[in-house]
């Protein structure tokens, strides 16, 4: 049964007659074309009234999709020339016609819309475009709902039954071409975000020597690299010394992948970070059984290393009883898993770091001597950061732009103020230091300036602490000073002398935290913000 009168139809579309079949057979293949050569979905749907209107009577074509995150319909395409802007781009779907569409996926047919009672906020839109009859279809594919399709005439009784036939195939095409172009977009936003990226990440590994994570360029940073540079090609041990935070690791990757190895992996392992009763177990493996909660087989770290470089971080940390392990792994390439009697092999390259003094520990019998001639085949120096002020300025422009990148800020200048404050200042935690007190400034910074905290730092010149952590007076005789100096000063004494008398060596029986009455940590945290080290 037809939806309107023929004599009302023929009133406004004489010419269709019986040729409608062929006429929108040749549209819908005409849309199919659209479709194919459209990516962006305004052009195609100005294609696609164009194509449309020799076929079925409107004055309005319009596309809804449904936004699932905020539980909205939101007005996505609309063509109707000559018309007033939208009225209502975005909406809740609860008591719309377009939402009744979109749930029920039927078409939804308005031979009259001055009889239509059912959705009174479409009758008053649509009456403000002059619209009398009106279609509205669901857009689904077989990823799932997207939307609505809607069109509308100025004529009542508009539409037949083939009309509706017609658009509901119409429908399905533009619900493949809506479906194809957010998968475009995404697409291509996500190949934006990855060029995007690769730029970053270009500028990241950019400098002078092509050391990819190192950022700096004074005398002492480059004679490091230089060394760095010498050493990565052979397979020699490498014994990286330095204060905490120096970044020692760094430069253990850094002669890593500039090795014959570097197609391998790269392992590390922190001895200080791993119980002594599983140290063992951490470097050779165990198999099932070897201990109580041994519950399966477990690969040991130099196994992993085979090939590779292993790095030891804290190496002055491993205990006594298991240095003469580590020597044989070293001199003989042997080791075997704990509870397993057979001979593994590992053909991996040692690279270890230390803030210790192991020669100190040498002579205090605390480290092994052949252990130590066999670690100290090339020993670097790492400078602490107060050795390099030239560096600092670099240093903090990279954190900055790095944490600005993850956190989505644009920072482009350093107060004079706070830089000078930054160059001054000791840094007893050395770049890590540095690099945290840049991630929170970032963090606070809403503008283009870096809001450095300077109460965080201690603002005394780093200069009257002396390069060696040693105090130096910066008061004349019978000016008081501030308590708080005063304490640091009787402490930092204290701990020297300790350390003096240890040869260095912070831990043990005869060291700087027993005779001092204080836990090991808890010393290396004084020592820490004390700008005081061990090695020195």
């Amino acid at each position: 049964m037809s939806l309107h009168s023929n004599a009302m139809h023929a009133a406004f579309q004489p010419d269709r007659g019986e040729s409608l079949p062929g006429a929108g057979y040749d549209a819908l293949r005409r849309v199919s074309r659209a479709i194919a050569a459209h990516h962006d979905t305004k052009e195609l749907f100005r294609s696609l009234a164009d194509e449309l209107r020799s076929v079925v009577n409107f004055v309005f074509l319009r596309v809804f999709l449904y936004d699932k995150e905020h539980h909205l319909m939101r007005l996505h395409v609309s063509e109707a020339p000559g018309q007033p802007p939208a009225a209502f781009s975005e909406f809740p779907p609860e008591g719309t016609a377009v939402g009744w569409v979109y749930e029920r996926q039927e078409p939804l047919v308005i031979p009259d819309v001055d009889k239509e009672t059912r959705f009174p906020r479409l009758h008053g839109i649509l009456k403000e475009y002059g619209i009398r009859s009106h279609l509205t279809f669901p857009l689904t594919t077989a990823h799932g709902r997207l939307g609505t399709f809607a069109v509308g005439s100025n004529q009542v009784d508009a539409y037949y039954d083939e009309d509706v036939r017609f658009l509901a195939l119409v429908a399905d095409q533009i619900a493949i071409a809506v479906d194809n172009a957010i998968a475009y977009g995404q697409i291509a936003k996500l190949k934006n975000e990855l060029a995007q990226e690769k730029l970053y990440l270009e500028s990241e590994i950019r400098s002078e020597m092509n050391f990819a994570d190192i950022v700096g360029n004074s005398p002492t940073i480059r004679a490091v690299l230089g060394q760095v540079e010498m050493v990565a090609p052979s397979d020699s041990t490498v014994l990286l010394l330095g204060e905490t935070g120096t970044g020692k690791e760094l430069m253990a990757r850094a002669i890593h992948e500039r090795s014959q190895r570097r197609s391998h992996a790269f392992v590390k392992l922190n001895c200080a970070a791993i119980p002594t009763g599983l140290l063992e177990s951490e470097m050779f493996g165990h198999e099932r059984g070897a201990f109580t909660g041994a519950v399966a087989q477990r690969v040991g770290r130099f196994e992993l290393a085979n090939g590779g470089t292993i790095f030891l971080d804290e190496i002055g940390e491993i205990p006594l009883e298991l240095q003469p392990k580590l020597l044989r792994v070293l001199q003989e390439r042997e080791f075997e898993r704990l509870g397993s009697s057979r001979t593994m092999h590992s053909d991996a390259r040692l690279v270890a770091a230390t803030n210790c003094d192991l020669q100190g520990m040498v002579d205090e019998r605390k480290f092994r001597a052949d252990l130590y001639y066999r670690l100290n085949v090339f020993p670097i120096f790492i400078p602490a950061l107060r050795e390099r002020r030239e560096d600092i300025p670099l240093l903090v422009s990279h954190f900055t732009q790095l944490f600005a990148h993850r956190l989505n800020k644009k920072i482009e200048k350093v107060p004079s103020e706070a830089m000078n404050a930054l160059i001054d200042y000791s840094w007893p935690g050395n770049i890590r230091e540095l690099q945290n007190v840049i991630e929170r400034a970032v963090l606070v910074s809403n503008g283009p300036l870096l809001r450095v905290s300077l109460a965080d730092l201690k603002t005394r010149p780093a200069s009257a602490r002396g390069r060696a952590g040693k105090p130096e007076s910066r008061a004349v005789a019978g000016d008081p000073q501030p308590i708080r100096d005063v304490l640091e000063d009787v402490e930092r004494k204290q701990i020297l002398a300790a350390l003096e008398q240890s040869h260095g060596v912070v831990a043990g029986p005869n060291g700087a935290a027993a005779r001092l009455g204080l836990k090991r940590s808890t010393l290396q945290l004084r020592m820490k913000k004390l700008g005081i080290s061990s090695h020195r």
